[in-house]
């Protein structure tokens, strides 16, 4: 790897002490990189690095930053193989799943290119004092991201596309399990024409401490993460200290809702999208399945026909579909998940044995007759497990979807369009596929409601996280 050092004000640098930690290949547990560990002393380099960037930066042209933007997009898509090929060494994610990524990271750039000359203010005329009312959106200030490991660049690339569209200077704390295609996106933000310390990134182990720190600076103005809720919730804490303005999209627990007038082979196909996009390490994907009785053997044989299409194995070898887990850990709390559901009832259908060898692999699962009160219904399985459950009324599954604290994106499979937008209002979600396996998209407001976390990414909302609306009175 090219770059494995801290990237502060343009130039790569060391930690104290030269600190470092591994990163390791989930397919082979072999090392493939060391990555040096940032610490607070850092951390304040990083701070007045951002500090002397922000007022050139934000004093740019909305089209000046635009056309930075839309250079990194041009940049990072005639580099999408190498991009995809980082990923799956770090992340283990197959191949084309990780190609699917890099397209979809690139994307938030060009659509804040677009978003960047588009932050529209107004002038009203105030109805009693008779006094113009102006309105004008500004960059909030230093923004802190905090990233995780299961889409290293996508993660990334949606927050600091929008931070730099709004003119605001970042510090980017990726997951120590993944760090390496987020410093490998530096030499292609410089090229693109990103002036020293607008971009700044952080690896560490130190992850508590560092981001505390950061946090605790009166420069930082934003707080933007995604990860678990209970981290988020940690961080929230540490944000009112400073009334930082915080932006998390935090865990998911989604369920997916076929009726029975459903067309199978669609809701098969995105059952799968919403179930095995990212090998089901993402917090969008599909956990809960509830299928009518009525179809719930016909669509079960075609989904485990298409489970079982699944080719697992190192996600750079030809052919591959299902990568490994990312950790050990990650894949002992799957297997535990499925020991859980078949002790409380559930059929194994496919899978559900972890292989011998070397790489953190678990096989594509489906269970059937899965208790409500399984590990596996209650908390994300973040796995390549898909548990089943039927349901005869529609009253009764939403109220069952809408049961958990969580709230980030739901599905529904109906071809009754009257109905599908019925139930898709009174789900209690912040995102809903209707007819669809996918959600994500540069264009639209992507967050959650609940516990799934605050505020919005993509969209014209994405940016707007990142500013501060400034109102001024005035006559004339």
């Amino acid at each position: 790897m090219d770059n494995t050092d801290l990237y502060i004000n343009g130039a790569w640098c060391k930690s104290t002490g030269d600190e470092r930690f591994n990163v390791i290949n989930p397919a082979t547990e072999e090392i493939i990189a060391s990555v040096a560990s940032a610490d607070v002393a850092e951390a304040d380099l990083a701070l007045d690095a951002a500090e002397s960037a922000f007022a050139d930066w934000a004093s740019r042209t909305p089209r000046a930053r635009s056309e930075i933007l839309r250079k990194a997009f041009e940049l990072m898509t005639a580099r999408l193989p190498d991009f995809a090929r980082l990923i799956t060494l770090e992340n283990g994610k197959a191949y084309p799943d990780a190609l699917g990524e890099a397209t979809y990271a690139a994307e938030f750039f060009r659509w804040f290119a677009e978003e960047a000359v588009r932050s529209d203010g107004m002038i009203t005329h105030a109805p009693a004092s008779g006094a113009r009312i102006i309105v004008q959106n500004k960059p909030a200030g230093i923004a802190v991201l905090v990233t995780p490991w299961n889409f290293p660049a996508a993660m990334g690339t949606r927050k600091i596309a929008p931070a730099l569209a709004a003119g605001c200077p970042v510090i980017i704390k990726p997951a120590s399990a993944t760090p390496l295609t987020m410093l490998a996106l530096m030499p292609l933000l410089e090229e693109a024409g990103v002036p020293k310390g607008v971009v700044n990134v952080l690896p560490s182990r130190n992850t508590g401490a560092l981001v505390d720190h950061l946090m605790q600076d009166p420069r930082v103005r934003v707080i933007s993460f995604t990860g678990s809720t209970e981290v988020g919730v940690k961080l929230l804490k540490s944000a009112a200290d400073q009334v930082l303005k915080p932006a998390m999209e935090l865990g998911g627990n989604a369920p997916l809702i076929v009726f029975e007038d459903a067309d199978l082979d669609k809701a098969v196909t995105g059952a799968m999208l919403a179930k095995m996009r990212n090998g089901g390490e993402a917090c969008t994907a599909a956990n809960r399945i509830y299928v009518h009785e009525d179809v719930a053997e016909a669509f079960t044989d075609k989904f485990i026909a298409a489970m079982a299409d699944l080719k697992m194995g190192n996600g750079l070898d030809e052919g591959v579909t299902l990568g490994p887990l990312v950790n050990a850990d990650t894949r002992d709390k799957v297997a535990a998940f499925v020991a859980d559901a078949v002790k409380r009832g559930a059929t194994v259908r496919l899978g559900g044995t972890q292989p011998d060898g070397k790489g953190f692999f678990y096989p594509a699962t489906v269970l059937t007759n899965v208790d409500p009160n399984s590990d596996c219904v209650r908390d994300e399985i973040f796995g390549p497990v898909a548990a089943i459950q039927t349901f005869s009324d529609q009253d009764d599954v939403i109220t069952r979807a809408n049961a958990t604290n969580y709230g980030l994106v739901a599905y529904v499979f109906t071809e009754n369009m009257t109905r599908g937008m019925q139930v898709c209002e009174r789900l209690e979600y912040g995102m809903v596929g209707l007819n669809r396996g996918l959600v994500s998209d540069p264009a639209a407001p992507f967050g959650g409601v609940k516990h799934s976390g605050l505020g919005r990414e993509g969209g014209h909302e994405g940016m707007l996280e990142f500013m501060e609306s400034q109102y001024i009175s005035a006559e004339w």
